[in-house]
């Protein structure tokens, strides 16, 4: 969860480098809320009988910034640029690339983007 609120307070920063597990854990907590919220909202609605907003739709929306910036950063971290998140939108294969790129380690050292958030600052 510590890496989740991580995010959620570099809410809009795109600058810098963000570690995998930084990216991933984020993303599964993403999820899971997702799944509550969702099920939450379900009942809602079954309970009123009626269509509302939609407390998924408004969490979805509010996770959206820190989702790409997060993305951004990560794809620092393995030296590309944060704009690379648009291959995603090529139908199959653009998602297999990208999730490829999230996956991979660290560069070493410092890159364009900054130095390497695995290693202390002093080395």
């Amino acid at each position: 969860m510590e890496w989740y609120l991580k995010v959620l307070k570099k809410y809009a920063t795109f600058e810098g480098r963000a570690r995998r597990a930084e990216y991933w854990y984020f993303s599964l907590f993403n999820v899971l809320i997702s799944f509550v919220v969702g099920f939450a909202d379900g009942f809602i609605s079954s309970i009123l009988g009626v269509g509302t907003i939609g407390l998924s739709a408004i969490y979805i929306l509010g996770t959206l910034v820190p989702s790409i910036a997060v993305t951004c950063r990560r794809l620092h971290d393995t030296g590309r640029s944060g704009w690379m998140q648009l291959i995603a939108i090529i139908p199959l294969i653009g998602p297999i690339i990208l999730l490829v790129f999230t996956v991979q380690d660290s560069s070493f050292e410092r890159n364009e983007y900054g130095p390497n958030p695995k290693r202390p600052a002093s080395v």
